[in-house]
């Protein structure tokens, strides 16, 4: 974690964690298909650098992904993009977001959107999120420690619910839990184990099921890590 005498030094940026190096970053993501203005707007904004180790921090802005420990990533920046536009899409108020992880897709959906809940499984990723995201003043995210496939049943219905992790199966207990058109956006893993990113859409007790294209997330698991 970056100490907190540091914050104003690091949300500036150097070098490779400039504005500048930002905003290459954004116009990588436009030529790669990204056309949604108000996502591209905030991912050129947020220190993106901030959530990884110093020791990472110079890579924070190349099309990769990292990794932030226990075994979990960041997702290289067109995926956070692409899934904060498929978010965009459904013009929505409350959200739900599976995975907190290092909590940079969380301040980038907590920039757009009016509500917006975030769940992790792993006690120390959770409570780093949590630090990070207070600092940078994102006051609109809840955040919890919990097994995020229960997802967060007393603050349903939502209007998307975003997973960050690749499940096997649909996540029923999730899908209750949209409002009706609601959407569910996710890795999917198809029958031999290649992984899809995909669009759900309730209508009742019925489900549309789209998929998108090809992504590899790590897998979505149970229970909790203290």
């Amino acid at each position: 974690m970056h100490s907190p005498e540091r914050l104003p030094e690091l949300l500036r940026g150097v070098g490779m964690t400039s504005q500048r190096t930002r905003d290459r970053m954004v116009a990588r993501l436009a030529k790669q298909g990204i056309t949604d203005e108000r996502v591209l707007g905030v991912m050129a904004a947020e220190p993106r650098h901030l959530f990884l180790d110093e020791a990472l921090a110079h890579r924070a802005y190349e099309d990769t992904s990292l990794p932030i420990g226990h075994g979990q990533t960041l997702s290289q920046p067109w995926m956070v993009a692409r899934m904060t536009e498929l978010v965009m899409n459904e013009a929505p108020r409350r959200v739900l977001e599976i995975g907190t992880g290092s909590g940079y897709q969380t301040l980038i959906l907590s920039r757009l959107v009016p509500e917006l809940w975030s769940v992790e499984r792993i006690n120390a990723l959770h409570h780093l999120a949590a630090k990070r995201l207070r600092l940078l003043k994102a006051h609109n995210a809840r955040l919890r420690l919990a097994d995020g496939g229960h997802g967060w049943q007393e603050a349903a219905p939502f209007d998307v619910v975003l997973l960050t992790a690749c499940a096997h199966e649909l996540p029923e207990v999730l899908i209750s839990q949209l409002s009706e058109e609601g959407v569910m956006i996710l890795p999917l893993a198809d029958p031999n184990g290649e992984q899809w990113l995909t669009r759900v859409r309730r209508s009742g007790t019925q489900h549309d099921v789209q998929r998108l294209e090809r992504v590899r997330f790590v897998p979505l698991l149970q229970g909790v890590i203290r």
